[in-house]
């Protein structure tokens, strides 16, 4: 039989769940971690996960508590550490302490975790409760779970576009199709992902920046051109603030050894060159994830263009996106739709998303949306 958790663990672990998700875009590629310390019915301490490489949620709550903890209740979202890695165990910070139950959401699945950390306890005599509110937890870490189980980063797909579906006109303008509350969004959104990912056609369109700006920065995301022909302008924007943000242009095996000077300039410029074998005709982007995901990059945000974000939705790379949609009507048989690539032969075979929610920005619409998760369950 299952545990059976009450009113008040509910009550305590959800105030867990929203301490840790104050950490989101700084912890990375950790995971979002909140504890609380109860006794009774008395709160004694409180924390979560500030950022990579600090304290973790346990040691925080341990270190803020107004009395003792023996005894004590420990609500924590995730499965707490058994190893030493930039900090010490907090396993043995909560025996240490005297805690006499830990009730986690989850198991971990980091494989240096993965149930250790309840053995740990339950060998030194403490209760050990698993499972309570299980599905928030999951929801809420869902980029590090993907890259812990799969090797590949969170990927975020970004557009903003009319109400009939175009991201340009017929000339190519696009400034600015949604609004100036929308666009403080997306500089928010920029500010806590590890990368920004376009194709060398927006590059060639627009010379953006992909900075954030205006908006918190928790991370300084690193700025991705899949660029299959090497044809990155020496003058962009993107190369002249390397020094700001780091600059990587995903190119193929074949274009960086017949572009060899060019791949050098391109370096002395500022930008790393990583090579990557193509599929139909381009960068193979999964290829690219798995790079990623090695670099331990938990979340990707890609911004287009169109064929870009077909593509990844061709290959069923997309796990979110954020749609903004304008109240504009741009028309034009040859004006730019929002999303390229192939596509599917039929509709059984489209993305399909999931969990839609619907918010009203200024005078836009933000769809966000999650597509079904191809995940491993661990």
């Amino acid at each position: 039989m299952g545990t059976t958790f009450t009113a008040a663990d509910e009550r305590w672990m959800r105030r867990a769940l929203a301490l840790a998700a104050r950490g989101r875009g700084r912890v990375e590629p950790n995971p979002m971690v909140g504890c609380v310390i109860v006794r009774g019915r008395r709160l004694l301490g409180e924390g979560y996960h500030r950022r990579f490489g600090g304290p973790h949620a346990e040691v925080n709550a341990l270190s803020g508590c107004t009395g003792s903890p023996r005894g004590a209740t420990v609500y924590v979202t995730l499965e707490p550490c058994c190893h030493t890695g930039k900090t010490g165990p907090c396993t043995e910070a909560l025996l240490a302490a005297g805690v006499g139950r830990v009730v986690a959401a989850m198991q971990d699945p980091f494989a240096r975790v993965a149930g250790k950390g309840f053995r740990r306890l339950r060998r030194a005599g403490v209760r050990v409760d698993v499972g309570l509110c299980r599905e928030e937890a999951e929801e809420l870490n869902a980029p590090y779970l993907k890259l812990r189980r799969t090797g590949l980063p969170w990927v975020i797909l970004k557009w903003a576009q009319s109400l009939d579906g175009r991201i340009a006109t017929r000339t190519g303008d696009s400034k600015w199709i949604s609004g100036p509350e929308s666009r403080r969004i997306v500089h928010h959104l920029r500010g806590r992902v590890d990368a920004i990912l376009v194709g060398i056609g927006t590059v060639l369109a627009d010379d953006p920046l992909l900075t954030c700006r205006g908006a918190p920065r928790r991370r300084t995301a690193c700025r991705i051109v899949l660029d299959t022909q090497l044809r990155m302008p020496l003058r962009s924007r993107l190369l002249r603030s390397s020094r700001e943000a780091p600059v990587i242009i995903a190119t193929s095996f074949a274009a960086a050894r017949r572009r060899r000077r060019r791949l050098d300039r391109l370096r002395a410029a500022g930008a790393k060159v990583l090579s990557f074998p193509t599929r139909g005709g381009r960068v193979d982007a999964r290829a690219l994830l798995v790079e990623l995901g090695r670099q331990e990059m938990t979340n990707v945000l890609v911004e287009g263009g169109a064929e870009v974000l077909g593509t990844f939705l061709d290959e069923h790379m997309a796990d979110e996106a954020y749609v903004f949609v304008s109240p504009r009507i741009i028309g034009g048989r040859s004006a730019y739709g929002a999303i390229g690539g192939i596509g599917p032969a039929r509709v059984s075979e489209a993305a399909e998303a999931e969990g839609v929610t619907c918010r009203r920005i200024g005078n836009d619409r933000l769809y966000r949306l999650q597509f079904r998760r191809r995940l491993p369950r661990g």
